[in-house]
């Protein structure tokens, strides 16, 4: 049994955004923190005032995270990134929408008060018979940083009935540790609030303000005492000034928190089991099918995480196939026509999508990848559209001489029939290389479609196209940071040209590009590299669904995709130590992680130098940025061949890259059974650790590791119980809904006698499958707490 906590976020768009920049525009981009902690950056959308991001991300957090905040912010080549604005979401607004939230939400101005981080460590407790109060400040952790160096200085006040005290000031740390205790005389009555507070020390300018805790001396009265870590939390009292709401501008979110808890896989072996006879059985003539009713009762906001999560399922089974072939089935039984096949967003439409999207994403990489690199790289102007033709961006194509519209335009042509040729070029010779599971679902569907339509030979390849063409390479032509061909979105250059290439291989897709110049008559000078895409495209499916090379033997659950987790090159700070990579001449080193070790070279497909072992790693954390300079760097603590601890410092070139890697780190060493529960975010230099200035090298860390916090990728392997489960919780609530519907579907009953028709079998086992998973849900243990605080005193 496992609890988990899962973040899923789009950052769809802004607009409205104030210009930053003397062009009056801005280059906006997010950052996403959880408690503070950078976790996700989007790309930079370059000068416009309403960017669009569609970015979407999914991340497991420990389950006693409080808040995120999502910053707004302008890229500065020669300077430091402006602030725009931000927006904090609650883990209890969160809580209030369990299906989700999705809208607009207005931007608003960064308060430094507000901007406190951390945890303090307090012993709070009653002296003589209850005469004297006393707070013992003990250390602090994950401080905000508010100097230049990437630290702070940080000092305690204490402050009760009216008087206050100082603890001494450390310098440079967002850890510190004091072990100070201050005392205090209690009043009759005895006043209600102790108040610490955190702040950072300046030399010349003001303190600045990290964050306070409250204590409730008449809650102290009851324990006697108290003793734990503390969340810092911003000071409320002060007065504000009124804020700018609204003219910031605004996002489009939608962000969805589960608490899952996933149970031992023998629990969901009776819903597991009875989906996949179902599937077996395929469609019964006169009966209801629980996948009918699962398309009939699911909303259209929920079947697309309903459809990722059976194709997930299903694949683990190894019955994706079987699946996708009853849901043809299903929806070529429905009333249809054929010019509108697959084109309604049914649960047979999205589970393709889906499938497509898990099964072939590195297969996507190689067809698209060079074309979409070239395009990139070439930034040249393609346009077709006399109504959008910019003369200004065109140059000169002689000494004196500026090129006319029908010049740029047929040179647009050129340009775009070269790589929409190219493209399809590398789609024709794709069939040997597409995964064979995909291959046997388009040949199921081919058939399927054929069997229906017979008169309309066609429609089978339309059907294929619908899919493969308006489904998959087409967005992902259009938007290739969504599906991790490229780092970075498009300048609105390269975006048009990939919007027109985007429409072009569509019009392919569609078998008829006649139909397409006729809405856009523009696009008339591509209709023979059209025509001839067409025929080519006709040919490439039919040797993808060719049964000549049927695949051998019964389909068995998908194994985890490659050996392969992550790699690239990483810098390698030098500090001192023994271990194999510490003492690597070289500074840059090409990485390898895979499910066995984390290996290094000198570089790609070069002899490797080393590697460390999975079973010897104990933590993959930050290191603060003050360490070397960067916060992209981060540490990984292992243990050598004689047992010594090390800790290896790479630096990676972006917060996205430095969390995958962390990410990456974390899964594949998460069952590792030495795993630390505390490090150290600086460096030993000298004498002393630079995040918490101890002088005992080997001691215990300062900071708590986050093993929990991982970013969700295409290339993880399937989790079974996991899809199981968010099957159930989606279920469980649909039992009255299955009901009804399934008594709509079928024969009435006797209306004389008030007799509603009986369930199906089916139905019957699967309302009891649920019921079991509900009663195995109420008797696990509670949750643990939160990160305990001393409450607030009633006022």
């Amino acid at each position: 049994m496992s609890r988990r906590c899962v973040l899923s976020i789009r950052i769809v768009e802004g607009r409205n955004l104030p210009a930053k920049d003397i062009t009056g525009s801005s280059d906006p981009y997010c950052i996403v923190k959880i408690d503070n902690e950078a976790i996700i950056r989007t790309a930079t959308v370059w000068k416009t005032l309403s960017p669009f991001w569609g970015e979407e991300y999914e991340v497991q957090l420990h389950p006693t995270f409080h808040s995120i905040s999502i910053y707004v912010m302008d890229e500065d080549a020669l300077s430091r990134d402006d602030v725009i604005g931000k927006v904090c979401i609650t883990r209890s607004m969160l809580a209030e929408h369990p299906r989700g939230y999705s809208g607009w939400v207005s931007l608003n101005e960064v308060d430094p008060d507000e901007e406190v981080q951390g945890e303090i460590h307090l012993r709070v407790e009653l002296l003589e018979g209850g005469q004297r109060l006393r707070c013992t400040v003990l250390e602090a952790r994950d401080l905000a940083k508010k100097d230049r160096n990437g630290a702070s200085d940080p000092f305690v006040c204490v402050s009760y009935n009216g008087k206050t005290q100082e603890s001494t000031v450390v310098k440079k740390s967002c850890y510190p540790r004091w072990n100070e205790a201050f005392e205090f005389e209690l009043p009759n009555p005895p006043a209600e609030k102790l108040c610490v507070e955190v702040w950072d020390w300046d030399l010349v300018s003001k303190n600045d303000f990290l964050g306070k805790v409250v204590v409730s001396v008449q809650g102290l009265q009851a324990a006697g005492h108290q003793e734990g870590w503390f969340r810092l939390q911003p000071d409320t009292t002060k007065p504000r000034e009124d804020r700018r709401r609204g003219s910031l501008g605004s996002l489009q979110l939608q962000v969805r928190l589960r608490d899952e808890t996933v149970l031992p896989s023998h629990c969901y072996q009776p819903l597991v089991q009875l989906l996949c006879q179902e599937v077996k059985a395929g469609h019964q003539a006169g009966g209801v099918h629980l996948v009918t009713l699962l398309d009939e009762t699911t909303t259209a906001e929920c079947r697309q995480d309903v459809a990722i999560n059976l194709v997930k399922l299903f694949l683990g089974q190894g019955l994706v196939k079987e699946f996708l072939d009853l849901l043809f089935e299903l929806e070529l039984a429905k009333p249809c026509e054929p010019n509108t096949l697959f084109r309604s967003n049914s649960l047979a439409s999205k589970s393709m999508e889906s499938f497509l999207k898990v099964t072939g994403m590195q297969y996507l990489h190689a067809v698209l990848g060079p074309t979409i690199s070239r395009v990139f790289e070439e930034k040249k102007y393609v346009e077709l559209d006399p109504s959008k033709v910019e003369i200004k961006d065109v140059g000169c194509s002689g000494l004196h001489r500026v090129q006319t519209e029908s010049e740029v335009m047929e040179q647009g042509r050129q340009l775009l029939q070269s790589y929409l040729g190219e493209l399809l070029d590398a789609i024709s010779k794709s069939a040997p290389t597409c995964p064979p599971v995909i291959r046997a679902a388009f040949r199921q569907l081919f058939q399927r479609v054929g069997e229906r339509f017979p008169q309309h030979q066609h429609t089978q390849f339309v059907a294929v196209t619908s899919f493969l063409c308006l489904r998959f390479f087409s967005p992902a032509i259009m938007t290739p940071k969504l599906f991790h061909l490229r780092e970075t979105h498009a300048d609105a250059r390269t975006s048009r040209t990939l919007l027109l290439l985007a429409k072009a291989v569509q019009m392919v897709g569609n078998m008829e590009p006649a139909a397409g110049r006729a809405k856009e008559e523009w696009l008339a000078p591509l209709q023979p590299a059209l025509q001839h895409g067409a025929s080519q495209m006709r040919a490439f499916i039919t040797r993808l669904v060719g049964t000549e090379e049927e695949e051998g033997g019964e389909e068995q659950p998908c194994a985890p995709r490659s050996n392969v987790v992550k790699e690239g090159l990483l810098f390698v700070h030098k500090t001192r130590g023994k271990g194999p990579l510490l003492a690597s001449a070289s500074k840059k080193l090409h990485f390898c992680l895979t499910s066995e070790a984390l290996s290094f070279s000198k570089s790609p497909g070069a002899e490797r130098c080393g590697s460390i072992a999975l079973a010897n790693i104990r933590a993959a954390e930050k290191v603060e940025e003050k360490s070397f300079g960067s916060c992209h760097v981060m540490q990984v603590v292992y243990v050598d061949e004689a047992g010594q601890q090390e800790t290896a410092y790479l630096q990676c070139k972006c917060v996205n890259e430095l969390n995958q890697w962390l990410s990456a780190l974390r899964k594949v060493c998460g069952n590792n059974p030495q795993l630390l529960r505390s490090y150290h975010p600086g460096v030993f230099r000298g004498d002393k650790w630079s995040c918490c200035h101890q002088k005992d090298r080997t001691g215990p860390g300062c900071g708590r590791t986050r093993h929990s916090i991982t970013l969700q990728d295409w290339t993880d392997p399937l989790q079974p119980d996991v899809e199981a489960q968010r099957l159930f919780q989606h279920l469980h609530g649909l039992q009255q809904p299955l009901r009804e519907k399934c008594r709509q579907l079928m024969e009435p009953g006797d209306p004389q006698n008030g007799e509603a028709p009986p369930l199906t079998p089916a139905l019957r086992r699967l309302l009891d499958a649920l019921q079991d998973l509900e009663r195995c849900h109420r008797r696990l243990p509670p949750a643990q707490p939160p990160l305990q605080e001393l409450p607030e005193p009633q006022t």
